[in-house]
């Protein structure tokens, strides 16, 4: 456990250490976020630098390979496909600056990166992980055969996507974020014993939660410079990289049907997007002042740390409910 608590202060120092250099490398390089004309109250934001995903990816890789020895393929793989989000977000990124617009790739290029992604990811879990998932609550599982590679798919650009939606207020996906993975860590540490892993399976776990460790405490650093008023935007580097790991630690554990309990937010965030987008094709009117959701409290005044504060304050309910409701089930059986 010691190990765990190394991790994450070694986290926390290496990502404090980074982001002065990284910002003041990207103010340097004029790397800075294109606001949308349409979000008035983003104005004030206009030149803030992005890419600041850098600052935590830097972080939790550096601090991982200090670390990791034997046993250790789930964390490297973790840490690769977070980094190959990373780079496809990074190519987002680098074309809206380099355009000085707020369109990067375009939507059919960065649906086959992540396909691509998640297909190699998906027929690793089937050969490596197996085909087991475990349902909420019961800590029993379900076998899906070969369908866990769809099923993984649909996994990792559901949790890109959304995590990259819910990153429109200074500090929100970073937040959320991080209370997530953090509940996330908890549950997984506390019914590990349930898990029936093997020797082998679970050296495998003890150093892919290393990693969670080291992320969080990246995370903490990051948060420093990206809360209200942020110095600097993770961008789509860092939103489709911290996706890109969540989906691995709850795919990976076999726990990835809690992502819709925990990260609640991520899903209501998401559907409100899409239920704006349908309902204004279908009748030309808007369900909300605008989308996604939290822009919409935002429109109705709702200060920017309020909103912030709140969903954090959510999704920690929602991961101590799990854990409660969890227990309760399990100790009944």
């Amino acid at each position: 456990m010691s190990k765990f608590y190394i991790s994450f202060l070694l986290g926390l120092l290496i990502s404090i250490l980074l982001s002065p250099l990284i910002i003041k490398l990207s103010k340097r390089l004029k790397v800075s976020q294109t606001i949308l004309h349409y979000v008035e109250e983003h104005t004030q934001k206009q030149g803030t630098p992005t890419m600041g995903g850098f600052i935590f990816l830097l972080g939790v890789i550096l601090t991982s390979l200090l670390f990791l020895n034997s046993g250790s393929t789930l964390a490297l793989v973790t840490l690769g496909a977070t980094l190959a989000f990373g780079i496809l977000g990074f190519l987002d990124d680098f074309i809206k600056i380099r355009y000085k617009q707020n369109e990067g790739l375009k939507p059919y290029q960065k649906i086959i990166g992540q396909v691509g992604i998640s297909l190699i990811l998906g027929y690793f879990i089937y050969v490596f992980v197996g085909s087991d998932i475990l349902i909420p609550f019961t800590l029993k599982s379900v076998d899906l055969g070969i369908f866990i590679i769809p099923f993984a798919m649909f996994v990792f650009i559901a949790v890109v996507n959304s995590v990259n939606l819910i990153d429109g207020l200074d500090g929100l996906s970073t937040g959320v974020s991080s209370a997530f993975i953090l509940g996330f860590t908890i549950f997984c540490l506390t019914f590990l014993s349930a898990f029936n892993l093997n020797d082998l399976m679970m050296h495998e776990y003890e150093n892919l939660f290393l990693v969670c460790f080291a992320m969080l405490g990246s995370l903490l650093a990051f948060f420093g410079v990206n809360c209200y008023p942020a110095k600097i935007f993770m961008g789509d580097t860092g939103s489709l990289a911290l996706g890109g790991f969540i989906s691995c630690i709850c795919l990976f554990t076999k726990n990835a049907l809690i992502i819709p309990i925990i990260g609640v937010l991520y899903v209501v965030t998401a559907l409100s997007d899409i239920l704006q987008v349908a309902h204004f094709k279908r009748t030309k009117k808007r369900i909300f002042l605008m989308a996604p959701l939290h822009h919409h409290f935002q429109k109705k005044g709702v200060n920017e740390n309020r909103i912030v504060t709140i969903y954090i304050i959510i999704t920690v309910i929602m991961f101590v409910l799990n854990l409660i409701i969890t227990s309760i089930a399990h100790g009944g059986t």
